[in-house]
């Protein structure tokens, strides 16, 4: 072999799985969400993941997910379990540090260690979703409570235990296409995901030491629940939500190159790339999974 050619090795090429790693998901409790697709891809390269969310109750689900049974973190747990892995739902508010705290220990009691850490929750897309001037003061603040101060909560507990074990770690938050480029009527929304990528970099540079990487995930439209919301909220009026959420869907799809929106398991996917091996000497990222409806 020629001098200075890399030599691959056959087992080099293996897929690396997550056999041994313990992961924290946050914002996993929807049946048609982001957190709960990368929950289950997680598990499936061998991960034990912690899901938590909000208790929101039966009633915060579609009627159909409802009546199917759905109840949220503790489904999720039990898809886990069902699969072979082991699982564990704790509810809470990742906008209080308490909070965070105590789920973060639940945690580190059932597992004893965290590997990583997807701050996946999200606020609830609703009255912010108008022009800066017509957004209330506590929409504004209720989209940085969850986005913004959630994620520093979640990050800081989970590092500050990475830290002290050793042996590195991985933190992937999900920002958003609009967190590289403001879009009109997304103000209070886009300021939180431009300030997610800030504190994704920030904090790679910090934890890069402890060999610990920070990477970030920009989804463009993504087929969840959170359409629903935005359906409710903004829908003509009498254009029946479900009609105009198609719509949107509709409208999204034929202005993404890719020709339609991305599904939750499109995200998921690159965030077990991002917490596998194979992403090892990547930090500080912000990757776009949008089929090149943003750049």
């Amino acid at each position: 072999m020629a001098a200075g050619i890399l030599a691959i090795q056959p087992q080099e090429l293996m897929v690396h799985d997550l056999a041994g790693k313990v992961a924290l998901v946050t914002g996993a409790g929807g049946r048609h969400g982001i957190g709960r697709a990368i929950a289950l891809r997680l598990a499936s390269e061998g991960a034990d993941v912690v899901v938590t969310d909000l208790d929101r109750g039966p009633g915060a689900f579609r009627p159909e997910d409802s009546a199917a049974g759905w109840r949220g973190i503790a489904s999720v747990a039990e898809e886990i379990r069902a699969g072979g892995r082991q699982a564990l739902a704790v509810h809470g508010d990742i906008g209080d540090s308490a909070q965070v705290a105590g789920i973060v220990e639940a945690g580190l009691q059932r597992f004893g260690h965290l590997d990583l850490l997807i701050n996946n929750a999200a606020s609830t897309p609703g009255r912010d979703r108008q022009p800066l001037v017509d957004v209330d003061e506590d929409a504004f603040d209720a989209v940085l409570r969850v986005n913004v101060k959630g994620t520093y909560l979640c990050s800081k507990a989970v590092a500050r235990h990475m830290i002290e074990r050793g042996g590195g770690g991985k933190i992937i938050t999900m920002s958003s296409c609009m967190g590289k480029r403001g879009r009109a009527n997304y103000a209070a929304y886009s300021a939180s995901k431009f300030a997610l990528i800030g504190i994704t970099q920030s904090l790679a540079l910090e934890l890069a030491p402890h060999r610990i990487t920070v990477n970030a995930i920009c989804p463009g439209p993504v087929d969840t629940e959170r359409f629903d919301h935005v359906a409710a909220f903004a829908a003509p009026e009498g254009v029946p939500p479900a009609v105009f959420r198609e719509a949107i869907l509709r409208d999204r799809a034929r202005e993404t190159p890719l020709g339609r929106v991305a599904q939750p398991l499109d995200v998921a996917n690159v965030a077990y790339f991002l917490a596998s091996s194979q992403a090892d000497f990547l930090t500080g990222l912000a990757i776009s999974v949008t089929g090149g409806f943003e750049l």
